[in-house]
């Protein structure tokens, strides 16, 4: 090691370390968008004493930081991160069911609960299949609808905050809301409990069967996406303004909006960040001037003039 090294790379070479480090790693390979610049370091943890270690490191140095799951609902700037991209790796991603609960890992998937749930004819889970992404990414953003979400079915969440160490709350001790919650902005979620409840299993396969049918219909799963954009507005769908406002198919270069469904921005093959950024705020006039409706990003923008700050979870997971 340099004489000089700061202390991130000294414990990023240290052969102790519970890790893999990728520096200057295209993040197009790590997002759902297939879009991205280079992270600094993408950086793949593996224990719970990786991943405080380097966030702890970070936090001294004033390094930017994010979490990353699957990489879905994020947009990474053509430009890359100039900070440490971390995602969660081989202890992060146990699932396990004990006395009527999940105890899942944040790196697991959302879909391996739904799964087991059902395998076990138990429900509660429903509205998540087919969903992208991790348990972590899914607890910060609080996937699900306005009906259902996942913040319901949380008993106990565990996280990590430099200066804090680990925190383990009740999910009634957190706020949920409509795709957010109330995880502080440098707070790592690691694992979680989730509660789930006994179900007819004709009538939990008939509900998941409606659901997956429903999201094949109505959103474009052939081409790559973030998911929704834009978070609706109270009491109204953000689909259909775009819809009623003539933007389907509006397109910036490569990026283009959905003909299936208007709150969605597809990668047509050749789009770069700057053009979905741009087809966003186009839509966003247009929405605004039309029915005096100012759209808010549900996708989390990266590296965009300091956009994406430190140990914020990527939404959607």
């Amino acid at each position: 090691m340099a004489r000089h090294a700061s202390p991130l790379q000294s414990l990023l070479v240290d052969d102790r370390f519970d890790g893999d480090i990728y520096p200057n790693e295209p993040m197009s390979r790590h997002t759902t968008y297939r879009i991205g610049g280079p992270a600094r370091f993408f950086v793949r943890v593996n224990s719970i004493g990786a991943l405080t270690g380097l966030i702890d490191v970070c936090a001294d140095e004033a390094m930017p930081w994010i979490m990353l799951g699957r990489g879905s609902n994020v947009l990474v700037a053509d430009e890359g991160f100039s900070g440490v991209v971390i995602a969660l790796g081989r202890d992060f991603r146990s699932s396990r069911f004990e006395d009527g609960r999940f105890m899942v890992g944040a790196g697991a998937t959302l879909s391996s609960v739904v799964q087991d749930a059902f395998r076990r004819n138990l429900g509660g889970f429903e509205f998540a299949v087919g969903t992208p992404g991790t348990v972590g990414g899914a607890l910060c953003m609080n996937a699900g609808s306005r009906e259902e979400w996942i913040g319901e079915r949380v008993v106990t969440v565990t996280t990590y905050r430099p200066g804090r160490g680990l925190l383990r709350r009740r999910g009634s001790e957190i706020d949920w809301g409509y795709r957010t919650s109330s995880f502080a902005p440098d707070e790592a979620i690691l694992e979680c409990e989730l509660a789930a409840v006994p179900a007819d299993p004709f009538q939990l396969r008939d509900r998941m069967e409606s659901n997956l049918a429903r999201r094949q219909q109505t959103q474009p799963l052939a081409l790559p996406t973030c998911g929704s954009v834009f978070k609706n507005p109270e009491g109204a769908s953000v689909g259909r303004l775009i819809d009623e406002a003539g933007l389907k198919g509006a397109s910036v270069g490569g990026a283009r909006v959905s003909d299936v469904h208007g709150n969605f921005i597809v990668n047509a093959g050749s789009a770069t960040a700057a053009d979905v950024r741009a087809l966003m705020e186009h839509v966003r006039r247009c929405v605004r001037a039309n029915y005096g409706v100012d759209l808010v990003p549900e996708v989390r923008l990266v590296g965009f003039d300091g956009a994406g700050r430190p140990g914020r979870e990527e939404r959607h997971g």
